[in-house]
């Protein structure tokens, strides 16, 4: 990878990706309604939300890849509408896995940069840096159907970050990888992000977007509902609290989320692997009401924990379910 570079205080104030007013109808259905957000230089944006919110939509438009009904798109200040001039800034590495799997990795990442206009020694040097930068140089000559699926999922970004975008959309980039190389990505991004590139990030594991994620929007059902840093998030919940109750084999499961659900301060109650997830205003004052519900309904609870907050609790206060419902 290159050196970091300076960014400068102009840069700073000019976002590298700017999103204002973005709409898109299917038919009747809304699935992007009035969406809109800025990411800087340098900075990594995850975009949030449950499954079918709009977050894939939204990003097909950014890229240029799906015509948006309304809404202003500019990256580096080049409206999106400039057609190759603005998209030859963005990289967008997809959820599916994009290569041609009876080539070579350093087949496919020619294939790629000649659809990116490179050619000769720019395309050379380019593949090089890309192969070093996800660790495949050894591999960079095997079959990739002979590959593993985090390899794959390593060249992939390859493929992305081939032309060296000013933003890349990174859209669930470690699905069902294995740890090292979900390590291996995490380092890639935020080296990325060292260098000045704005990233925009989107992802099912809290985790990931607690590591990375300078700031965060939440998608949900077509709008941008919430959008700040991790602790501002956290802090809209106020003094609400999660609450895990073990229930026994026995125990109705839907009754005590029914019951608890109906409590006094209670924001919400899931049941999860055998466990009531409660979200409550002062979760451990509300416990012993909890628990002596509970029991005047023949449940037992075999084990009880008051847990921080965290950006799930923000996607439960937020959109009344978990993130990968």
């Amino acid at each position: 990878m290159e050196r970091p570079v300076q960014v400068t205080a102009s840069e700073q104030a000019k976002p590298a990706l700017l999103v204002r007013g973005l709409r898109k109808s299917f038919g009747a259905r809304v699935a992007v309604d009035s969406v809109g957000f800025t990411i800087a230089a340098g900075e990594i944006y995850g975009l949030l939300g449950p499954n079918g919110a709009g977050k894939t939509t939204s990003i097909s438009m950014i890229a240029g890849i799906l015509a948006r009904d309304a809404g202003e798109i500019t990256v580096d200040g080049i409206d999106i509408d400039a057609g190759l001039a603005a998209r030859a800034l963005i990289g967008i590495v997809p959820q599916a896995i994009t290569l041609y799997l009876d080539l070579t990795a350093r087949e496919n990442l020619d294939f790629w940069g000649r659809m990116y206009d490179l050619s000769g020694a720019p395309l050379h040097d380019a593949i090089k840096g890309a192969l070093e930068a996800v660790g495949l140089t050894p591999r960079a000559d095997d079959i990739v159907g002979t590959y593993s699926g985090g390899m794959q999922r390593r060249l992939n970004l390859a493929c992305g970050i081939l032309h060296r975008p000013k933003v890349l959309i990174l859209d669930e980039p470690t699905v069902g990888v294995d740890p090292q190389s979900r390590s291996a990505i995490f380092d890639l991004v935020e080296r990325l992000r060292d260098t000045g590139t704005a990233i925009l990030y989107t992802t099912h594991y809290m985790e990931e977007a607690e590591r990375l994620c300078a700031r965060i929007g939440i998608i949900d059902s077509g709008r941008l509902i919430a959008e700040g840093t991790r602790d501002e998030l956290i802090a809209s919940l106020g003094h609400d609290a999660r609450v895990e109750i073990g229930l026994g084999r026995g125990d109705s499961v839907e009754r005590a989320e029914r019951i608890v659900g109906a409590l006094k301060g209670v924001r919400s109650a899931n049941v999860e692997n055998g466990h009531l997830h409660v979200v409550a205003d002062h979760g451990a004052r509300r416990l012993p009401a909890m628990l002596t519900a509970l029991l005047d309904a023949g449940a037992v609870a075999e084990s009880v924990r008051v847990v921080e907050p965290n950006l799930e609790d923000v996607f439960l206060r937020m959109t009344g379910r978990a993130l990968r419902d």
